[in-house]
């Protein structure tokens, strides 16, 4: 049975993991095709959208391919060759967000070198190719420890190292298969912001409220929307600074801007050109989610309202834990909390894999916390009542 043809628009998913999944309802509701360039057809999208061509992102053949099926083409991830989507580009095919917008997404270098230039306020930092580079900049910083990162591939604390020491450093820089590094001053910080814009080729643009993030071990676990205790002064900057960055960039779709809160005020960390982890909970927290709003972003339709519809939204993350069998958990959690909102992403149980994500809504940020963090830890199987 094929879909009818009422001109409706077909936007492709590069990627099939859960971003790619949380798209298919507002497609749905939003009457447009979806299509996901999967690596298996049981990855998490592939299990949710009908329409899935398996193959490798990597290989321009099998993406130019899968792109002439599509009238637009967007991302699950940032990983796709800058190259091929050059090509993609100049052979007409429409891509958001583009190559040169998404290679800031892909290079740390490049990005804090754009950020530099932008004046944005970000960590110190610069391009290290050996020890001497790392010695050289602790000095000037101040002190150890410092941060390396990798400039490409890294994500949810992959590919960066808190070294304390020369000898640190130089096993960090031994690994030969990263493309290259910078260091960064470790920054003190009072807390973990995120700013998450939309904008439309057109020029339209919408900010989601600020909220806080809490990490561990360089994963996001939990997303405050919005941030508590933030001033609008506070909330307006860190805004400010992501639709700045979304023009500057010529980004088309979401962008997320990660933020370190400091007592010298708001410095720039991360940026990611996708829906983003600090957003999920728009999809039931706000009046337009963040996938609606990327989706509603590529096609150049009218945005719509970011606004939270609730005093308060807490999302925690579920990764795997010791249980396998999650649906006897799930069942516990829905009949104890009827209220709950569980997004689970159809993904086998791995130690420390996201696996879904726990929200709740309501006025009292304290018990709303308590209930979803209680939901998490149940269906990781840290407590069994």
């Amino acid at each position: 049975m094929t879909r009818p043809d009422l001109g409706f628009p077909t936007v492709g998913v590069v990627g099939g993991g859960q971003l790619a999944r949380m798209l298919q309802q507002p497609a749905t509701a939003l009457g447009i095709g979806l299509r996901v360039l999967a690596d298996s057809f049981e990855d998490s999208a592939a299990q949710v959208i009908r329409d899935v061509v398996v193959g490798d992102y990597r290989d321009e053949a099998t993406l130019e391919k899968f792109a002439s099926t599509c009238d637009v083409v967007t991302f699950d991830h940032e990983h796709v060759p800058i190259e091929h989507l050059r090509r993609l580009e100049q052979s007409g095919q429409i891509v958001h967000p583009g190559s040169a917008a998404l290679v800031h997404a892909q290079d740390k270098g490049v990005m804090r070198e754009r950020l530099q230039r932008l004046a944005v306020p970000t960590p110190l930092w610069r391009r290290v190719r050996d020890v001497d580079d790392v010695l050289q900049f602790a000095q000037q910083s101040g002190s150890w420890p410092v941060v390396l990162k990798a400039t490409r591939g890294g994500y949810d604390g992959k590919g960066v190292w808190l070294v304390h020491s020369a000898e640190q450093a130089a096993e960090v820089l031994a690994h030969d298969q990263v493309p290259g590094f910078l260091v960064e001053q470790h920054v003190e910080f009072t807390r973990e912001l995120s700013s998450i814009v939309a904008r439309s080729p057109s020029g339209q643009a919408v900010a989601y409220p600020l909220v806080e993030t809490v990490q561990e071990d360089g994963v996001c676990r939990q997303v405050y929307a919005p941030a508590p205790h933030s001033t609008p002064t506070q909330a307006g900057s860190a805004q400010s600074i992501a639709l700045r960055l979304a023009g500057e960039l010529d980004v088309v779709g979401l962008l997320a801007v990660e933020l370190f809160e400091t007592s010298d005020g708001l410095l720039v960390n991360e940026r990611a050109m996708r829906p983003h982890n600090s957003g999920h909970w728009s999809i039931d927290g706000s009046v337009t989610s963040q996938f609606e709003n990327h989706l509603r972003a590529v096609l150049d339709l009218p945005l719509g309202d970011p606004s939270a519809t609730a005093e308060h939204a807490v999302m925690v993350n579920v990764l795997g834990g010791d249980l396998d069998d999650i649906y006897p958990a799930y069942l516990h959690c829905m009949a104890r909390d009827p209220d709950l909102k569980i997004h689970m992403y159809g993904k086998a149980v791995k130690p420390g894999r996201k696996i879904g994500h726990v929200t709740v809504v309501g006025t009292a940020f304290s018990q709303l916390r308590e209930r979803a963090l209680h939901a998490a830890a149940y269906l990781r199987g840290d407590i069994d009542e």
